[in-house]
């Protein structure tokens, strides 16, 4: 990002110069949009939780700034010949069920091929100018909150290599 030229724009409150998870564009003094994109390959077998996964990833993202989602689309890839339509289904309605938790609409979306399946969503959201999150503003002595524990990023791969007991790979789905 840092060899594509600085867009100025007295909208736009959190671009990229401060590696967030989101971008914030002000509407007017008390509204902004939260925009972001999220997705990764598959981290667990079970396509349903896999959709969930994904999608509640992308949906913190807009959280972690002080939003609240509105709309989403899908974002996915998949290799035809390997993922069959059921699958596909079941990735989609495990996405669907998380926006749906948090008053989020799935509005649409794009598909592509691609060798390797991927699944997540392009999130947009609301926030006050006044109430954003950013890395860019943490302080020393600011409370962090985690949302998991820290080694679940250690576990799900030790889930996609199976190296994991049913156990801690049930836990950590959950978690996710």
């Amino acid at each position: 990002m840092r060899q594509l030229p600085i867009q100025r724009n007295r909208n736009v409150l959190v671009g990229s110069a401060t590696a967030d998870d989101a971008g914030v564009f002000r509407l007017d003094r008390d509204r902004a949009l939260v925009q972001t994109t999220d997705f990764f390959t598959p981290i667990v077998d079970d396509p349903f939780a896999y959709g969930q996964i994904a999608a509640a990833n992308a949906l913190s993202d807009v959280f972690a700034m002080g939003g609240r989602p509105l709309t989403a689309l899908n974002i996915m890839g998949v290799p035809n010949d390997l993922v069959s339509p059921k699958t596909i289904a079941a990735i989609l309605r495990g996405g669907l069920e998380k926006a749906r938790e948090v008053g989020c609409a799935i509005v649409g979306g794009h598909t592509i091929r691609n060798p390797e399946p991927i699944y997540g969503l392009a999130v947009t959201g609301l926030v006050s100018p006044r109430k954003i999150l950013t890395n860019a503003k943490a302080r020393p002595g600011d409370w962090l909150v985690l949302t998991k524990p820290l080694g679940t990023g250690i576990a799900t791969t030790g889930i996609k290599r199976g190296l994991t007991s049913r156990k801690l790979s049930a836990t950590v789905i959950k978690l996710m």
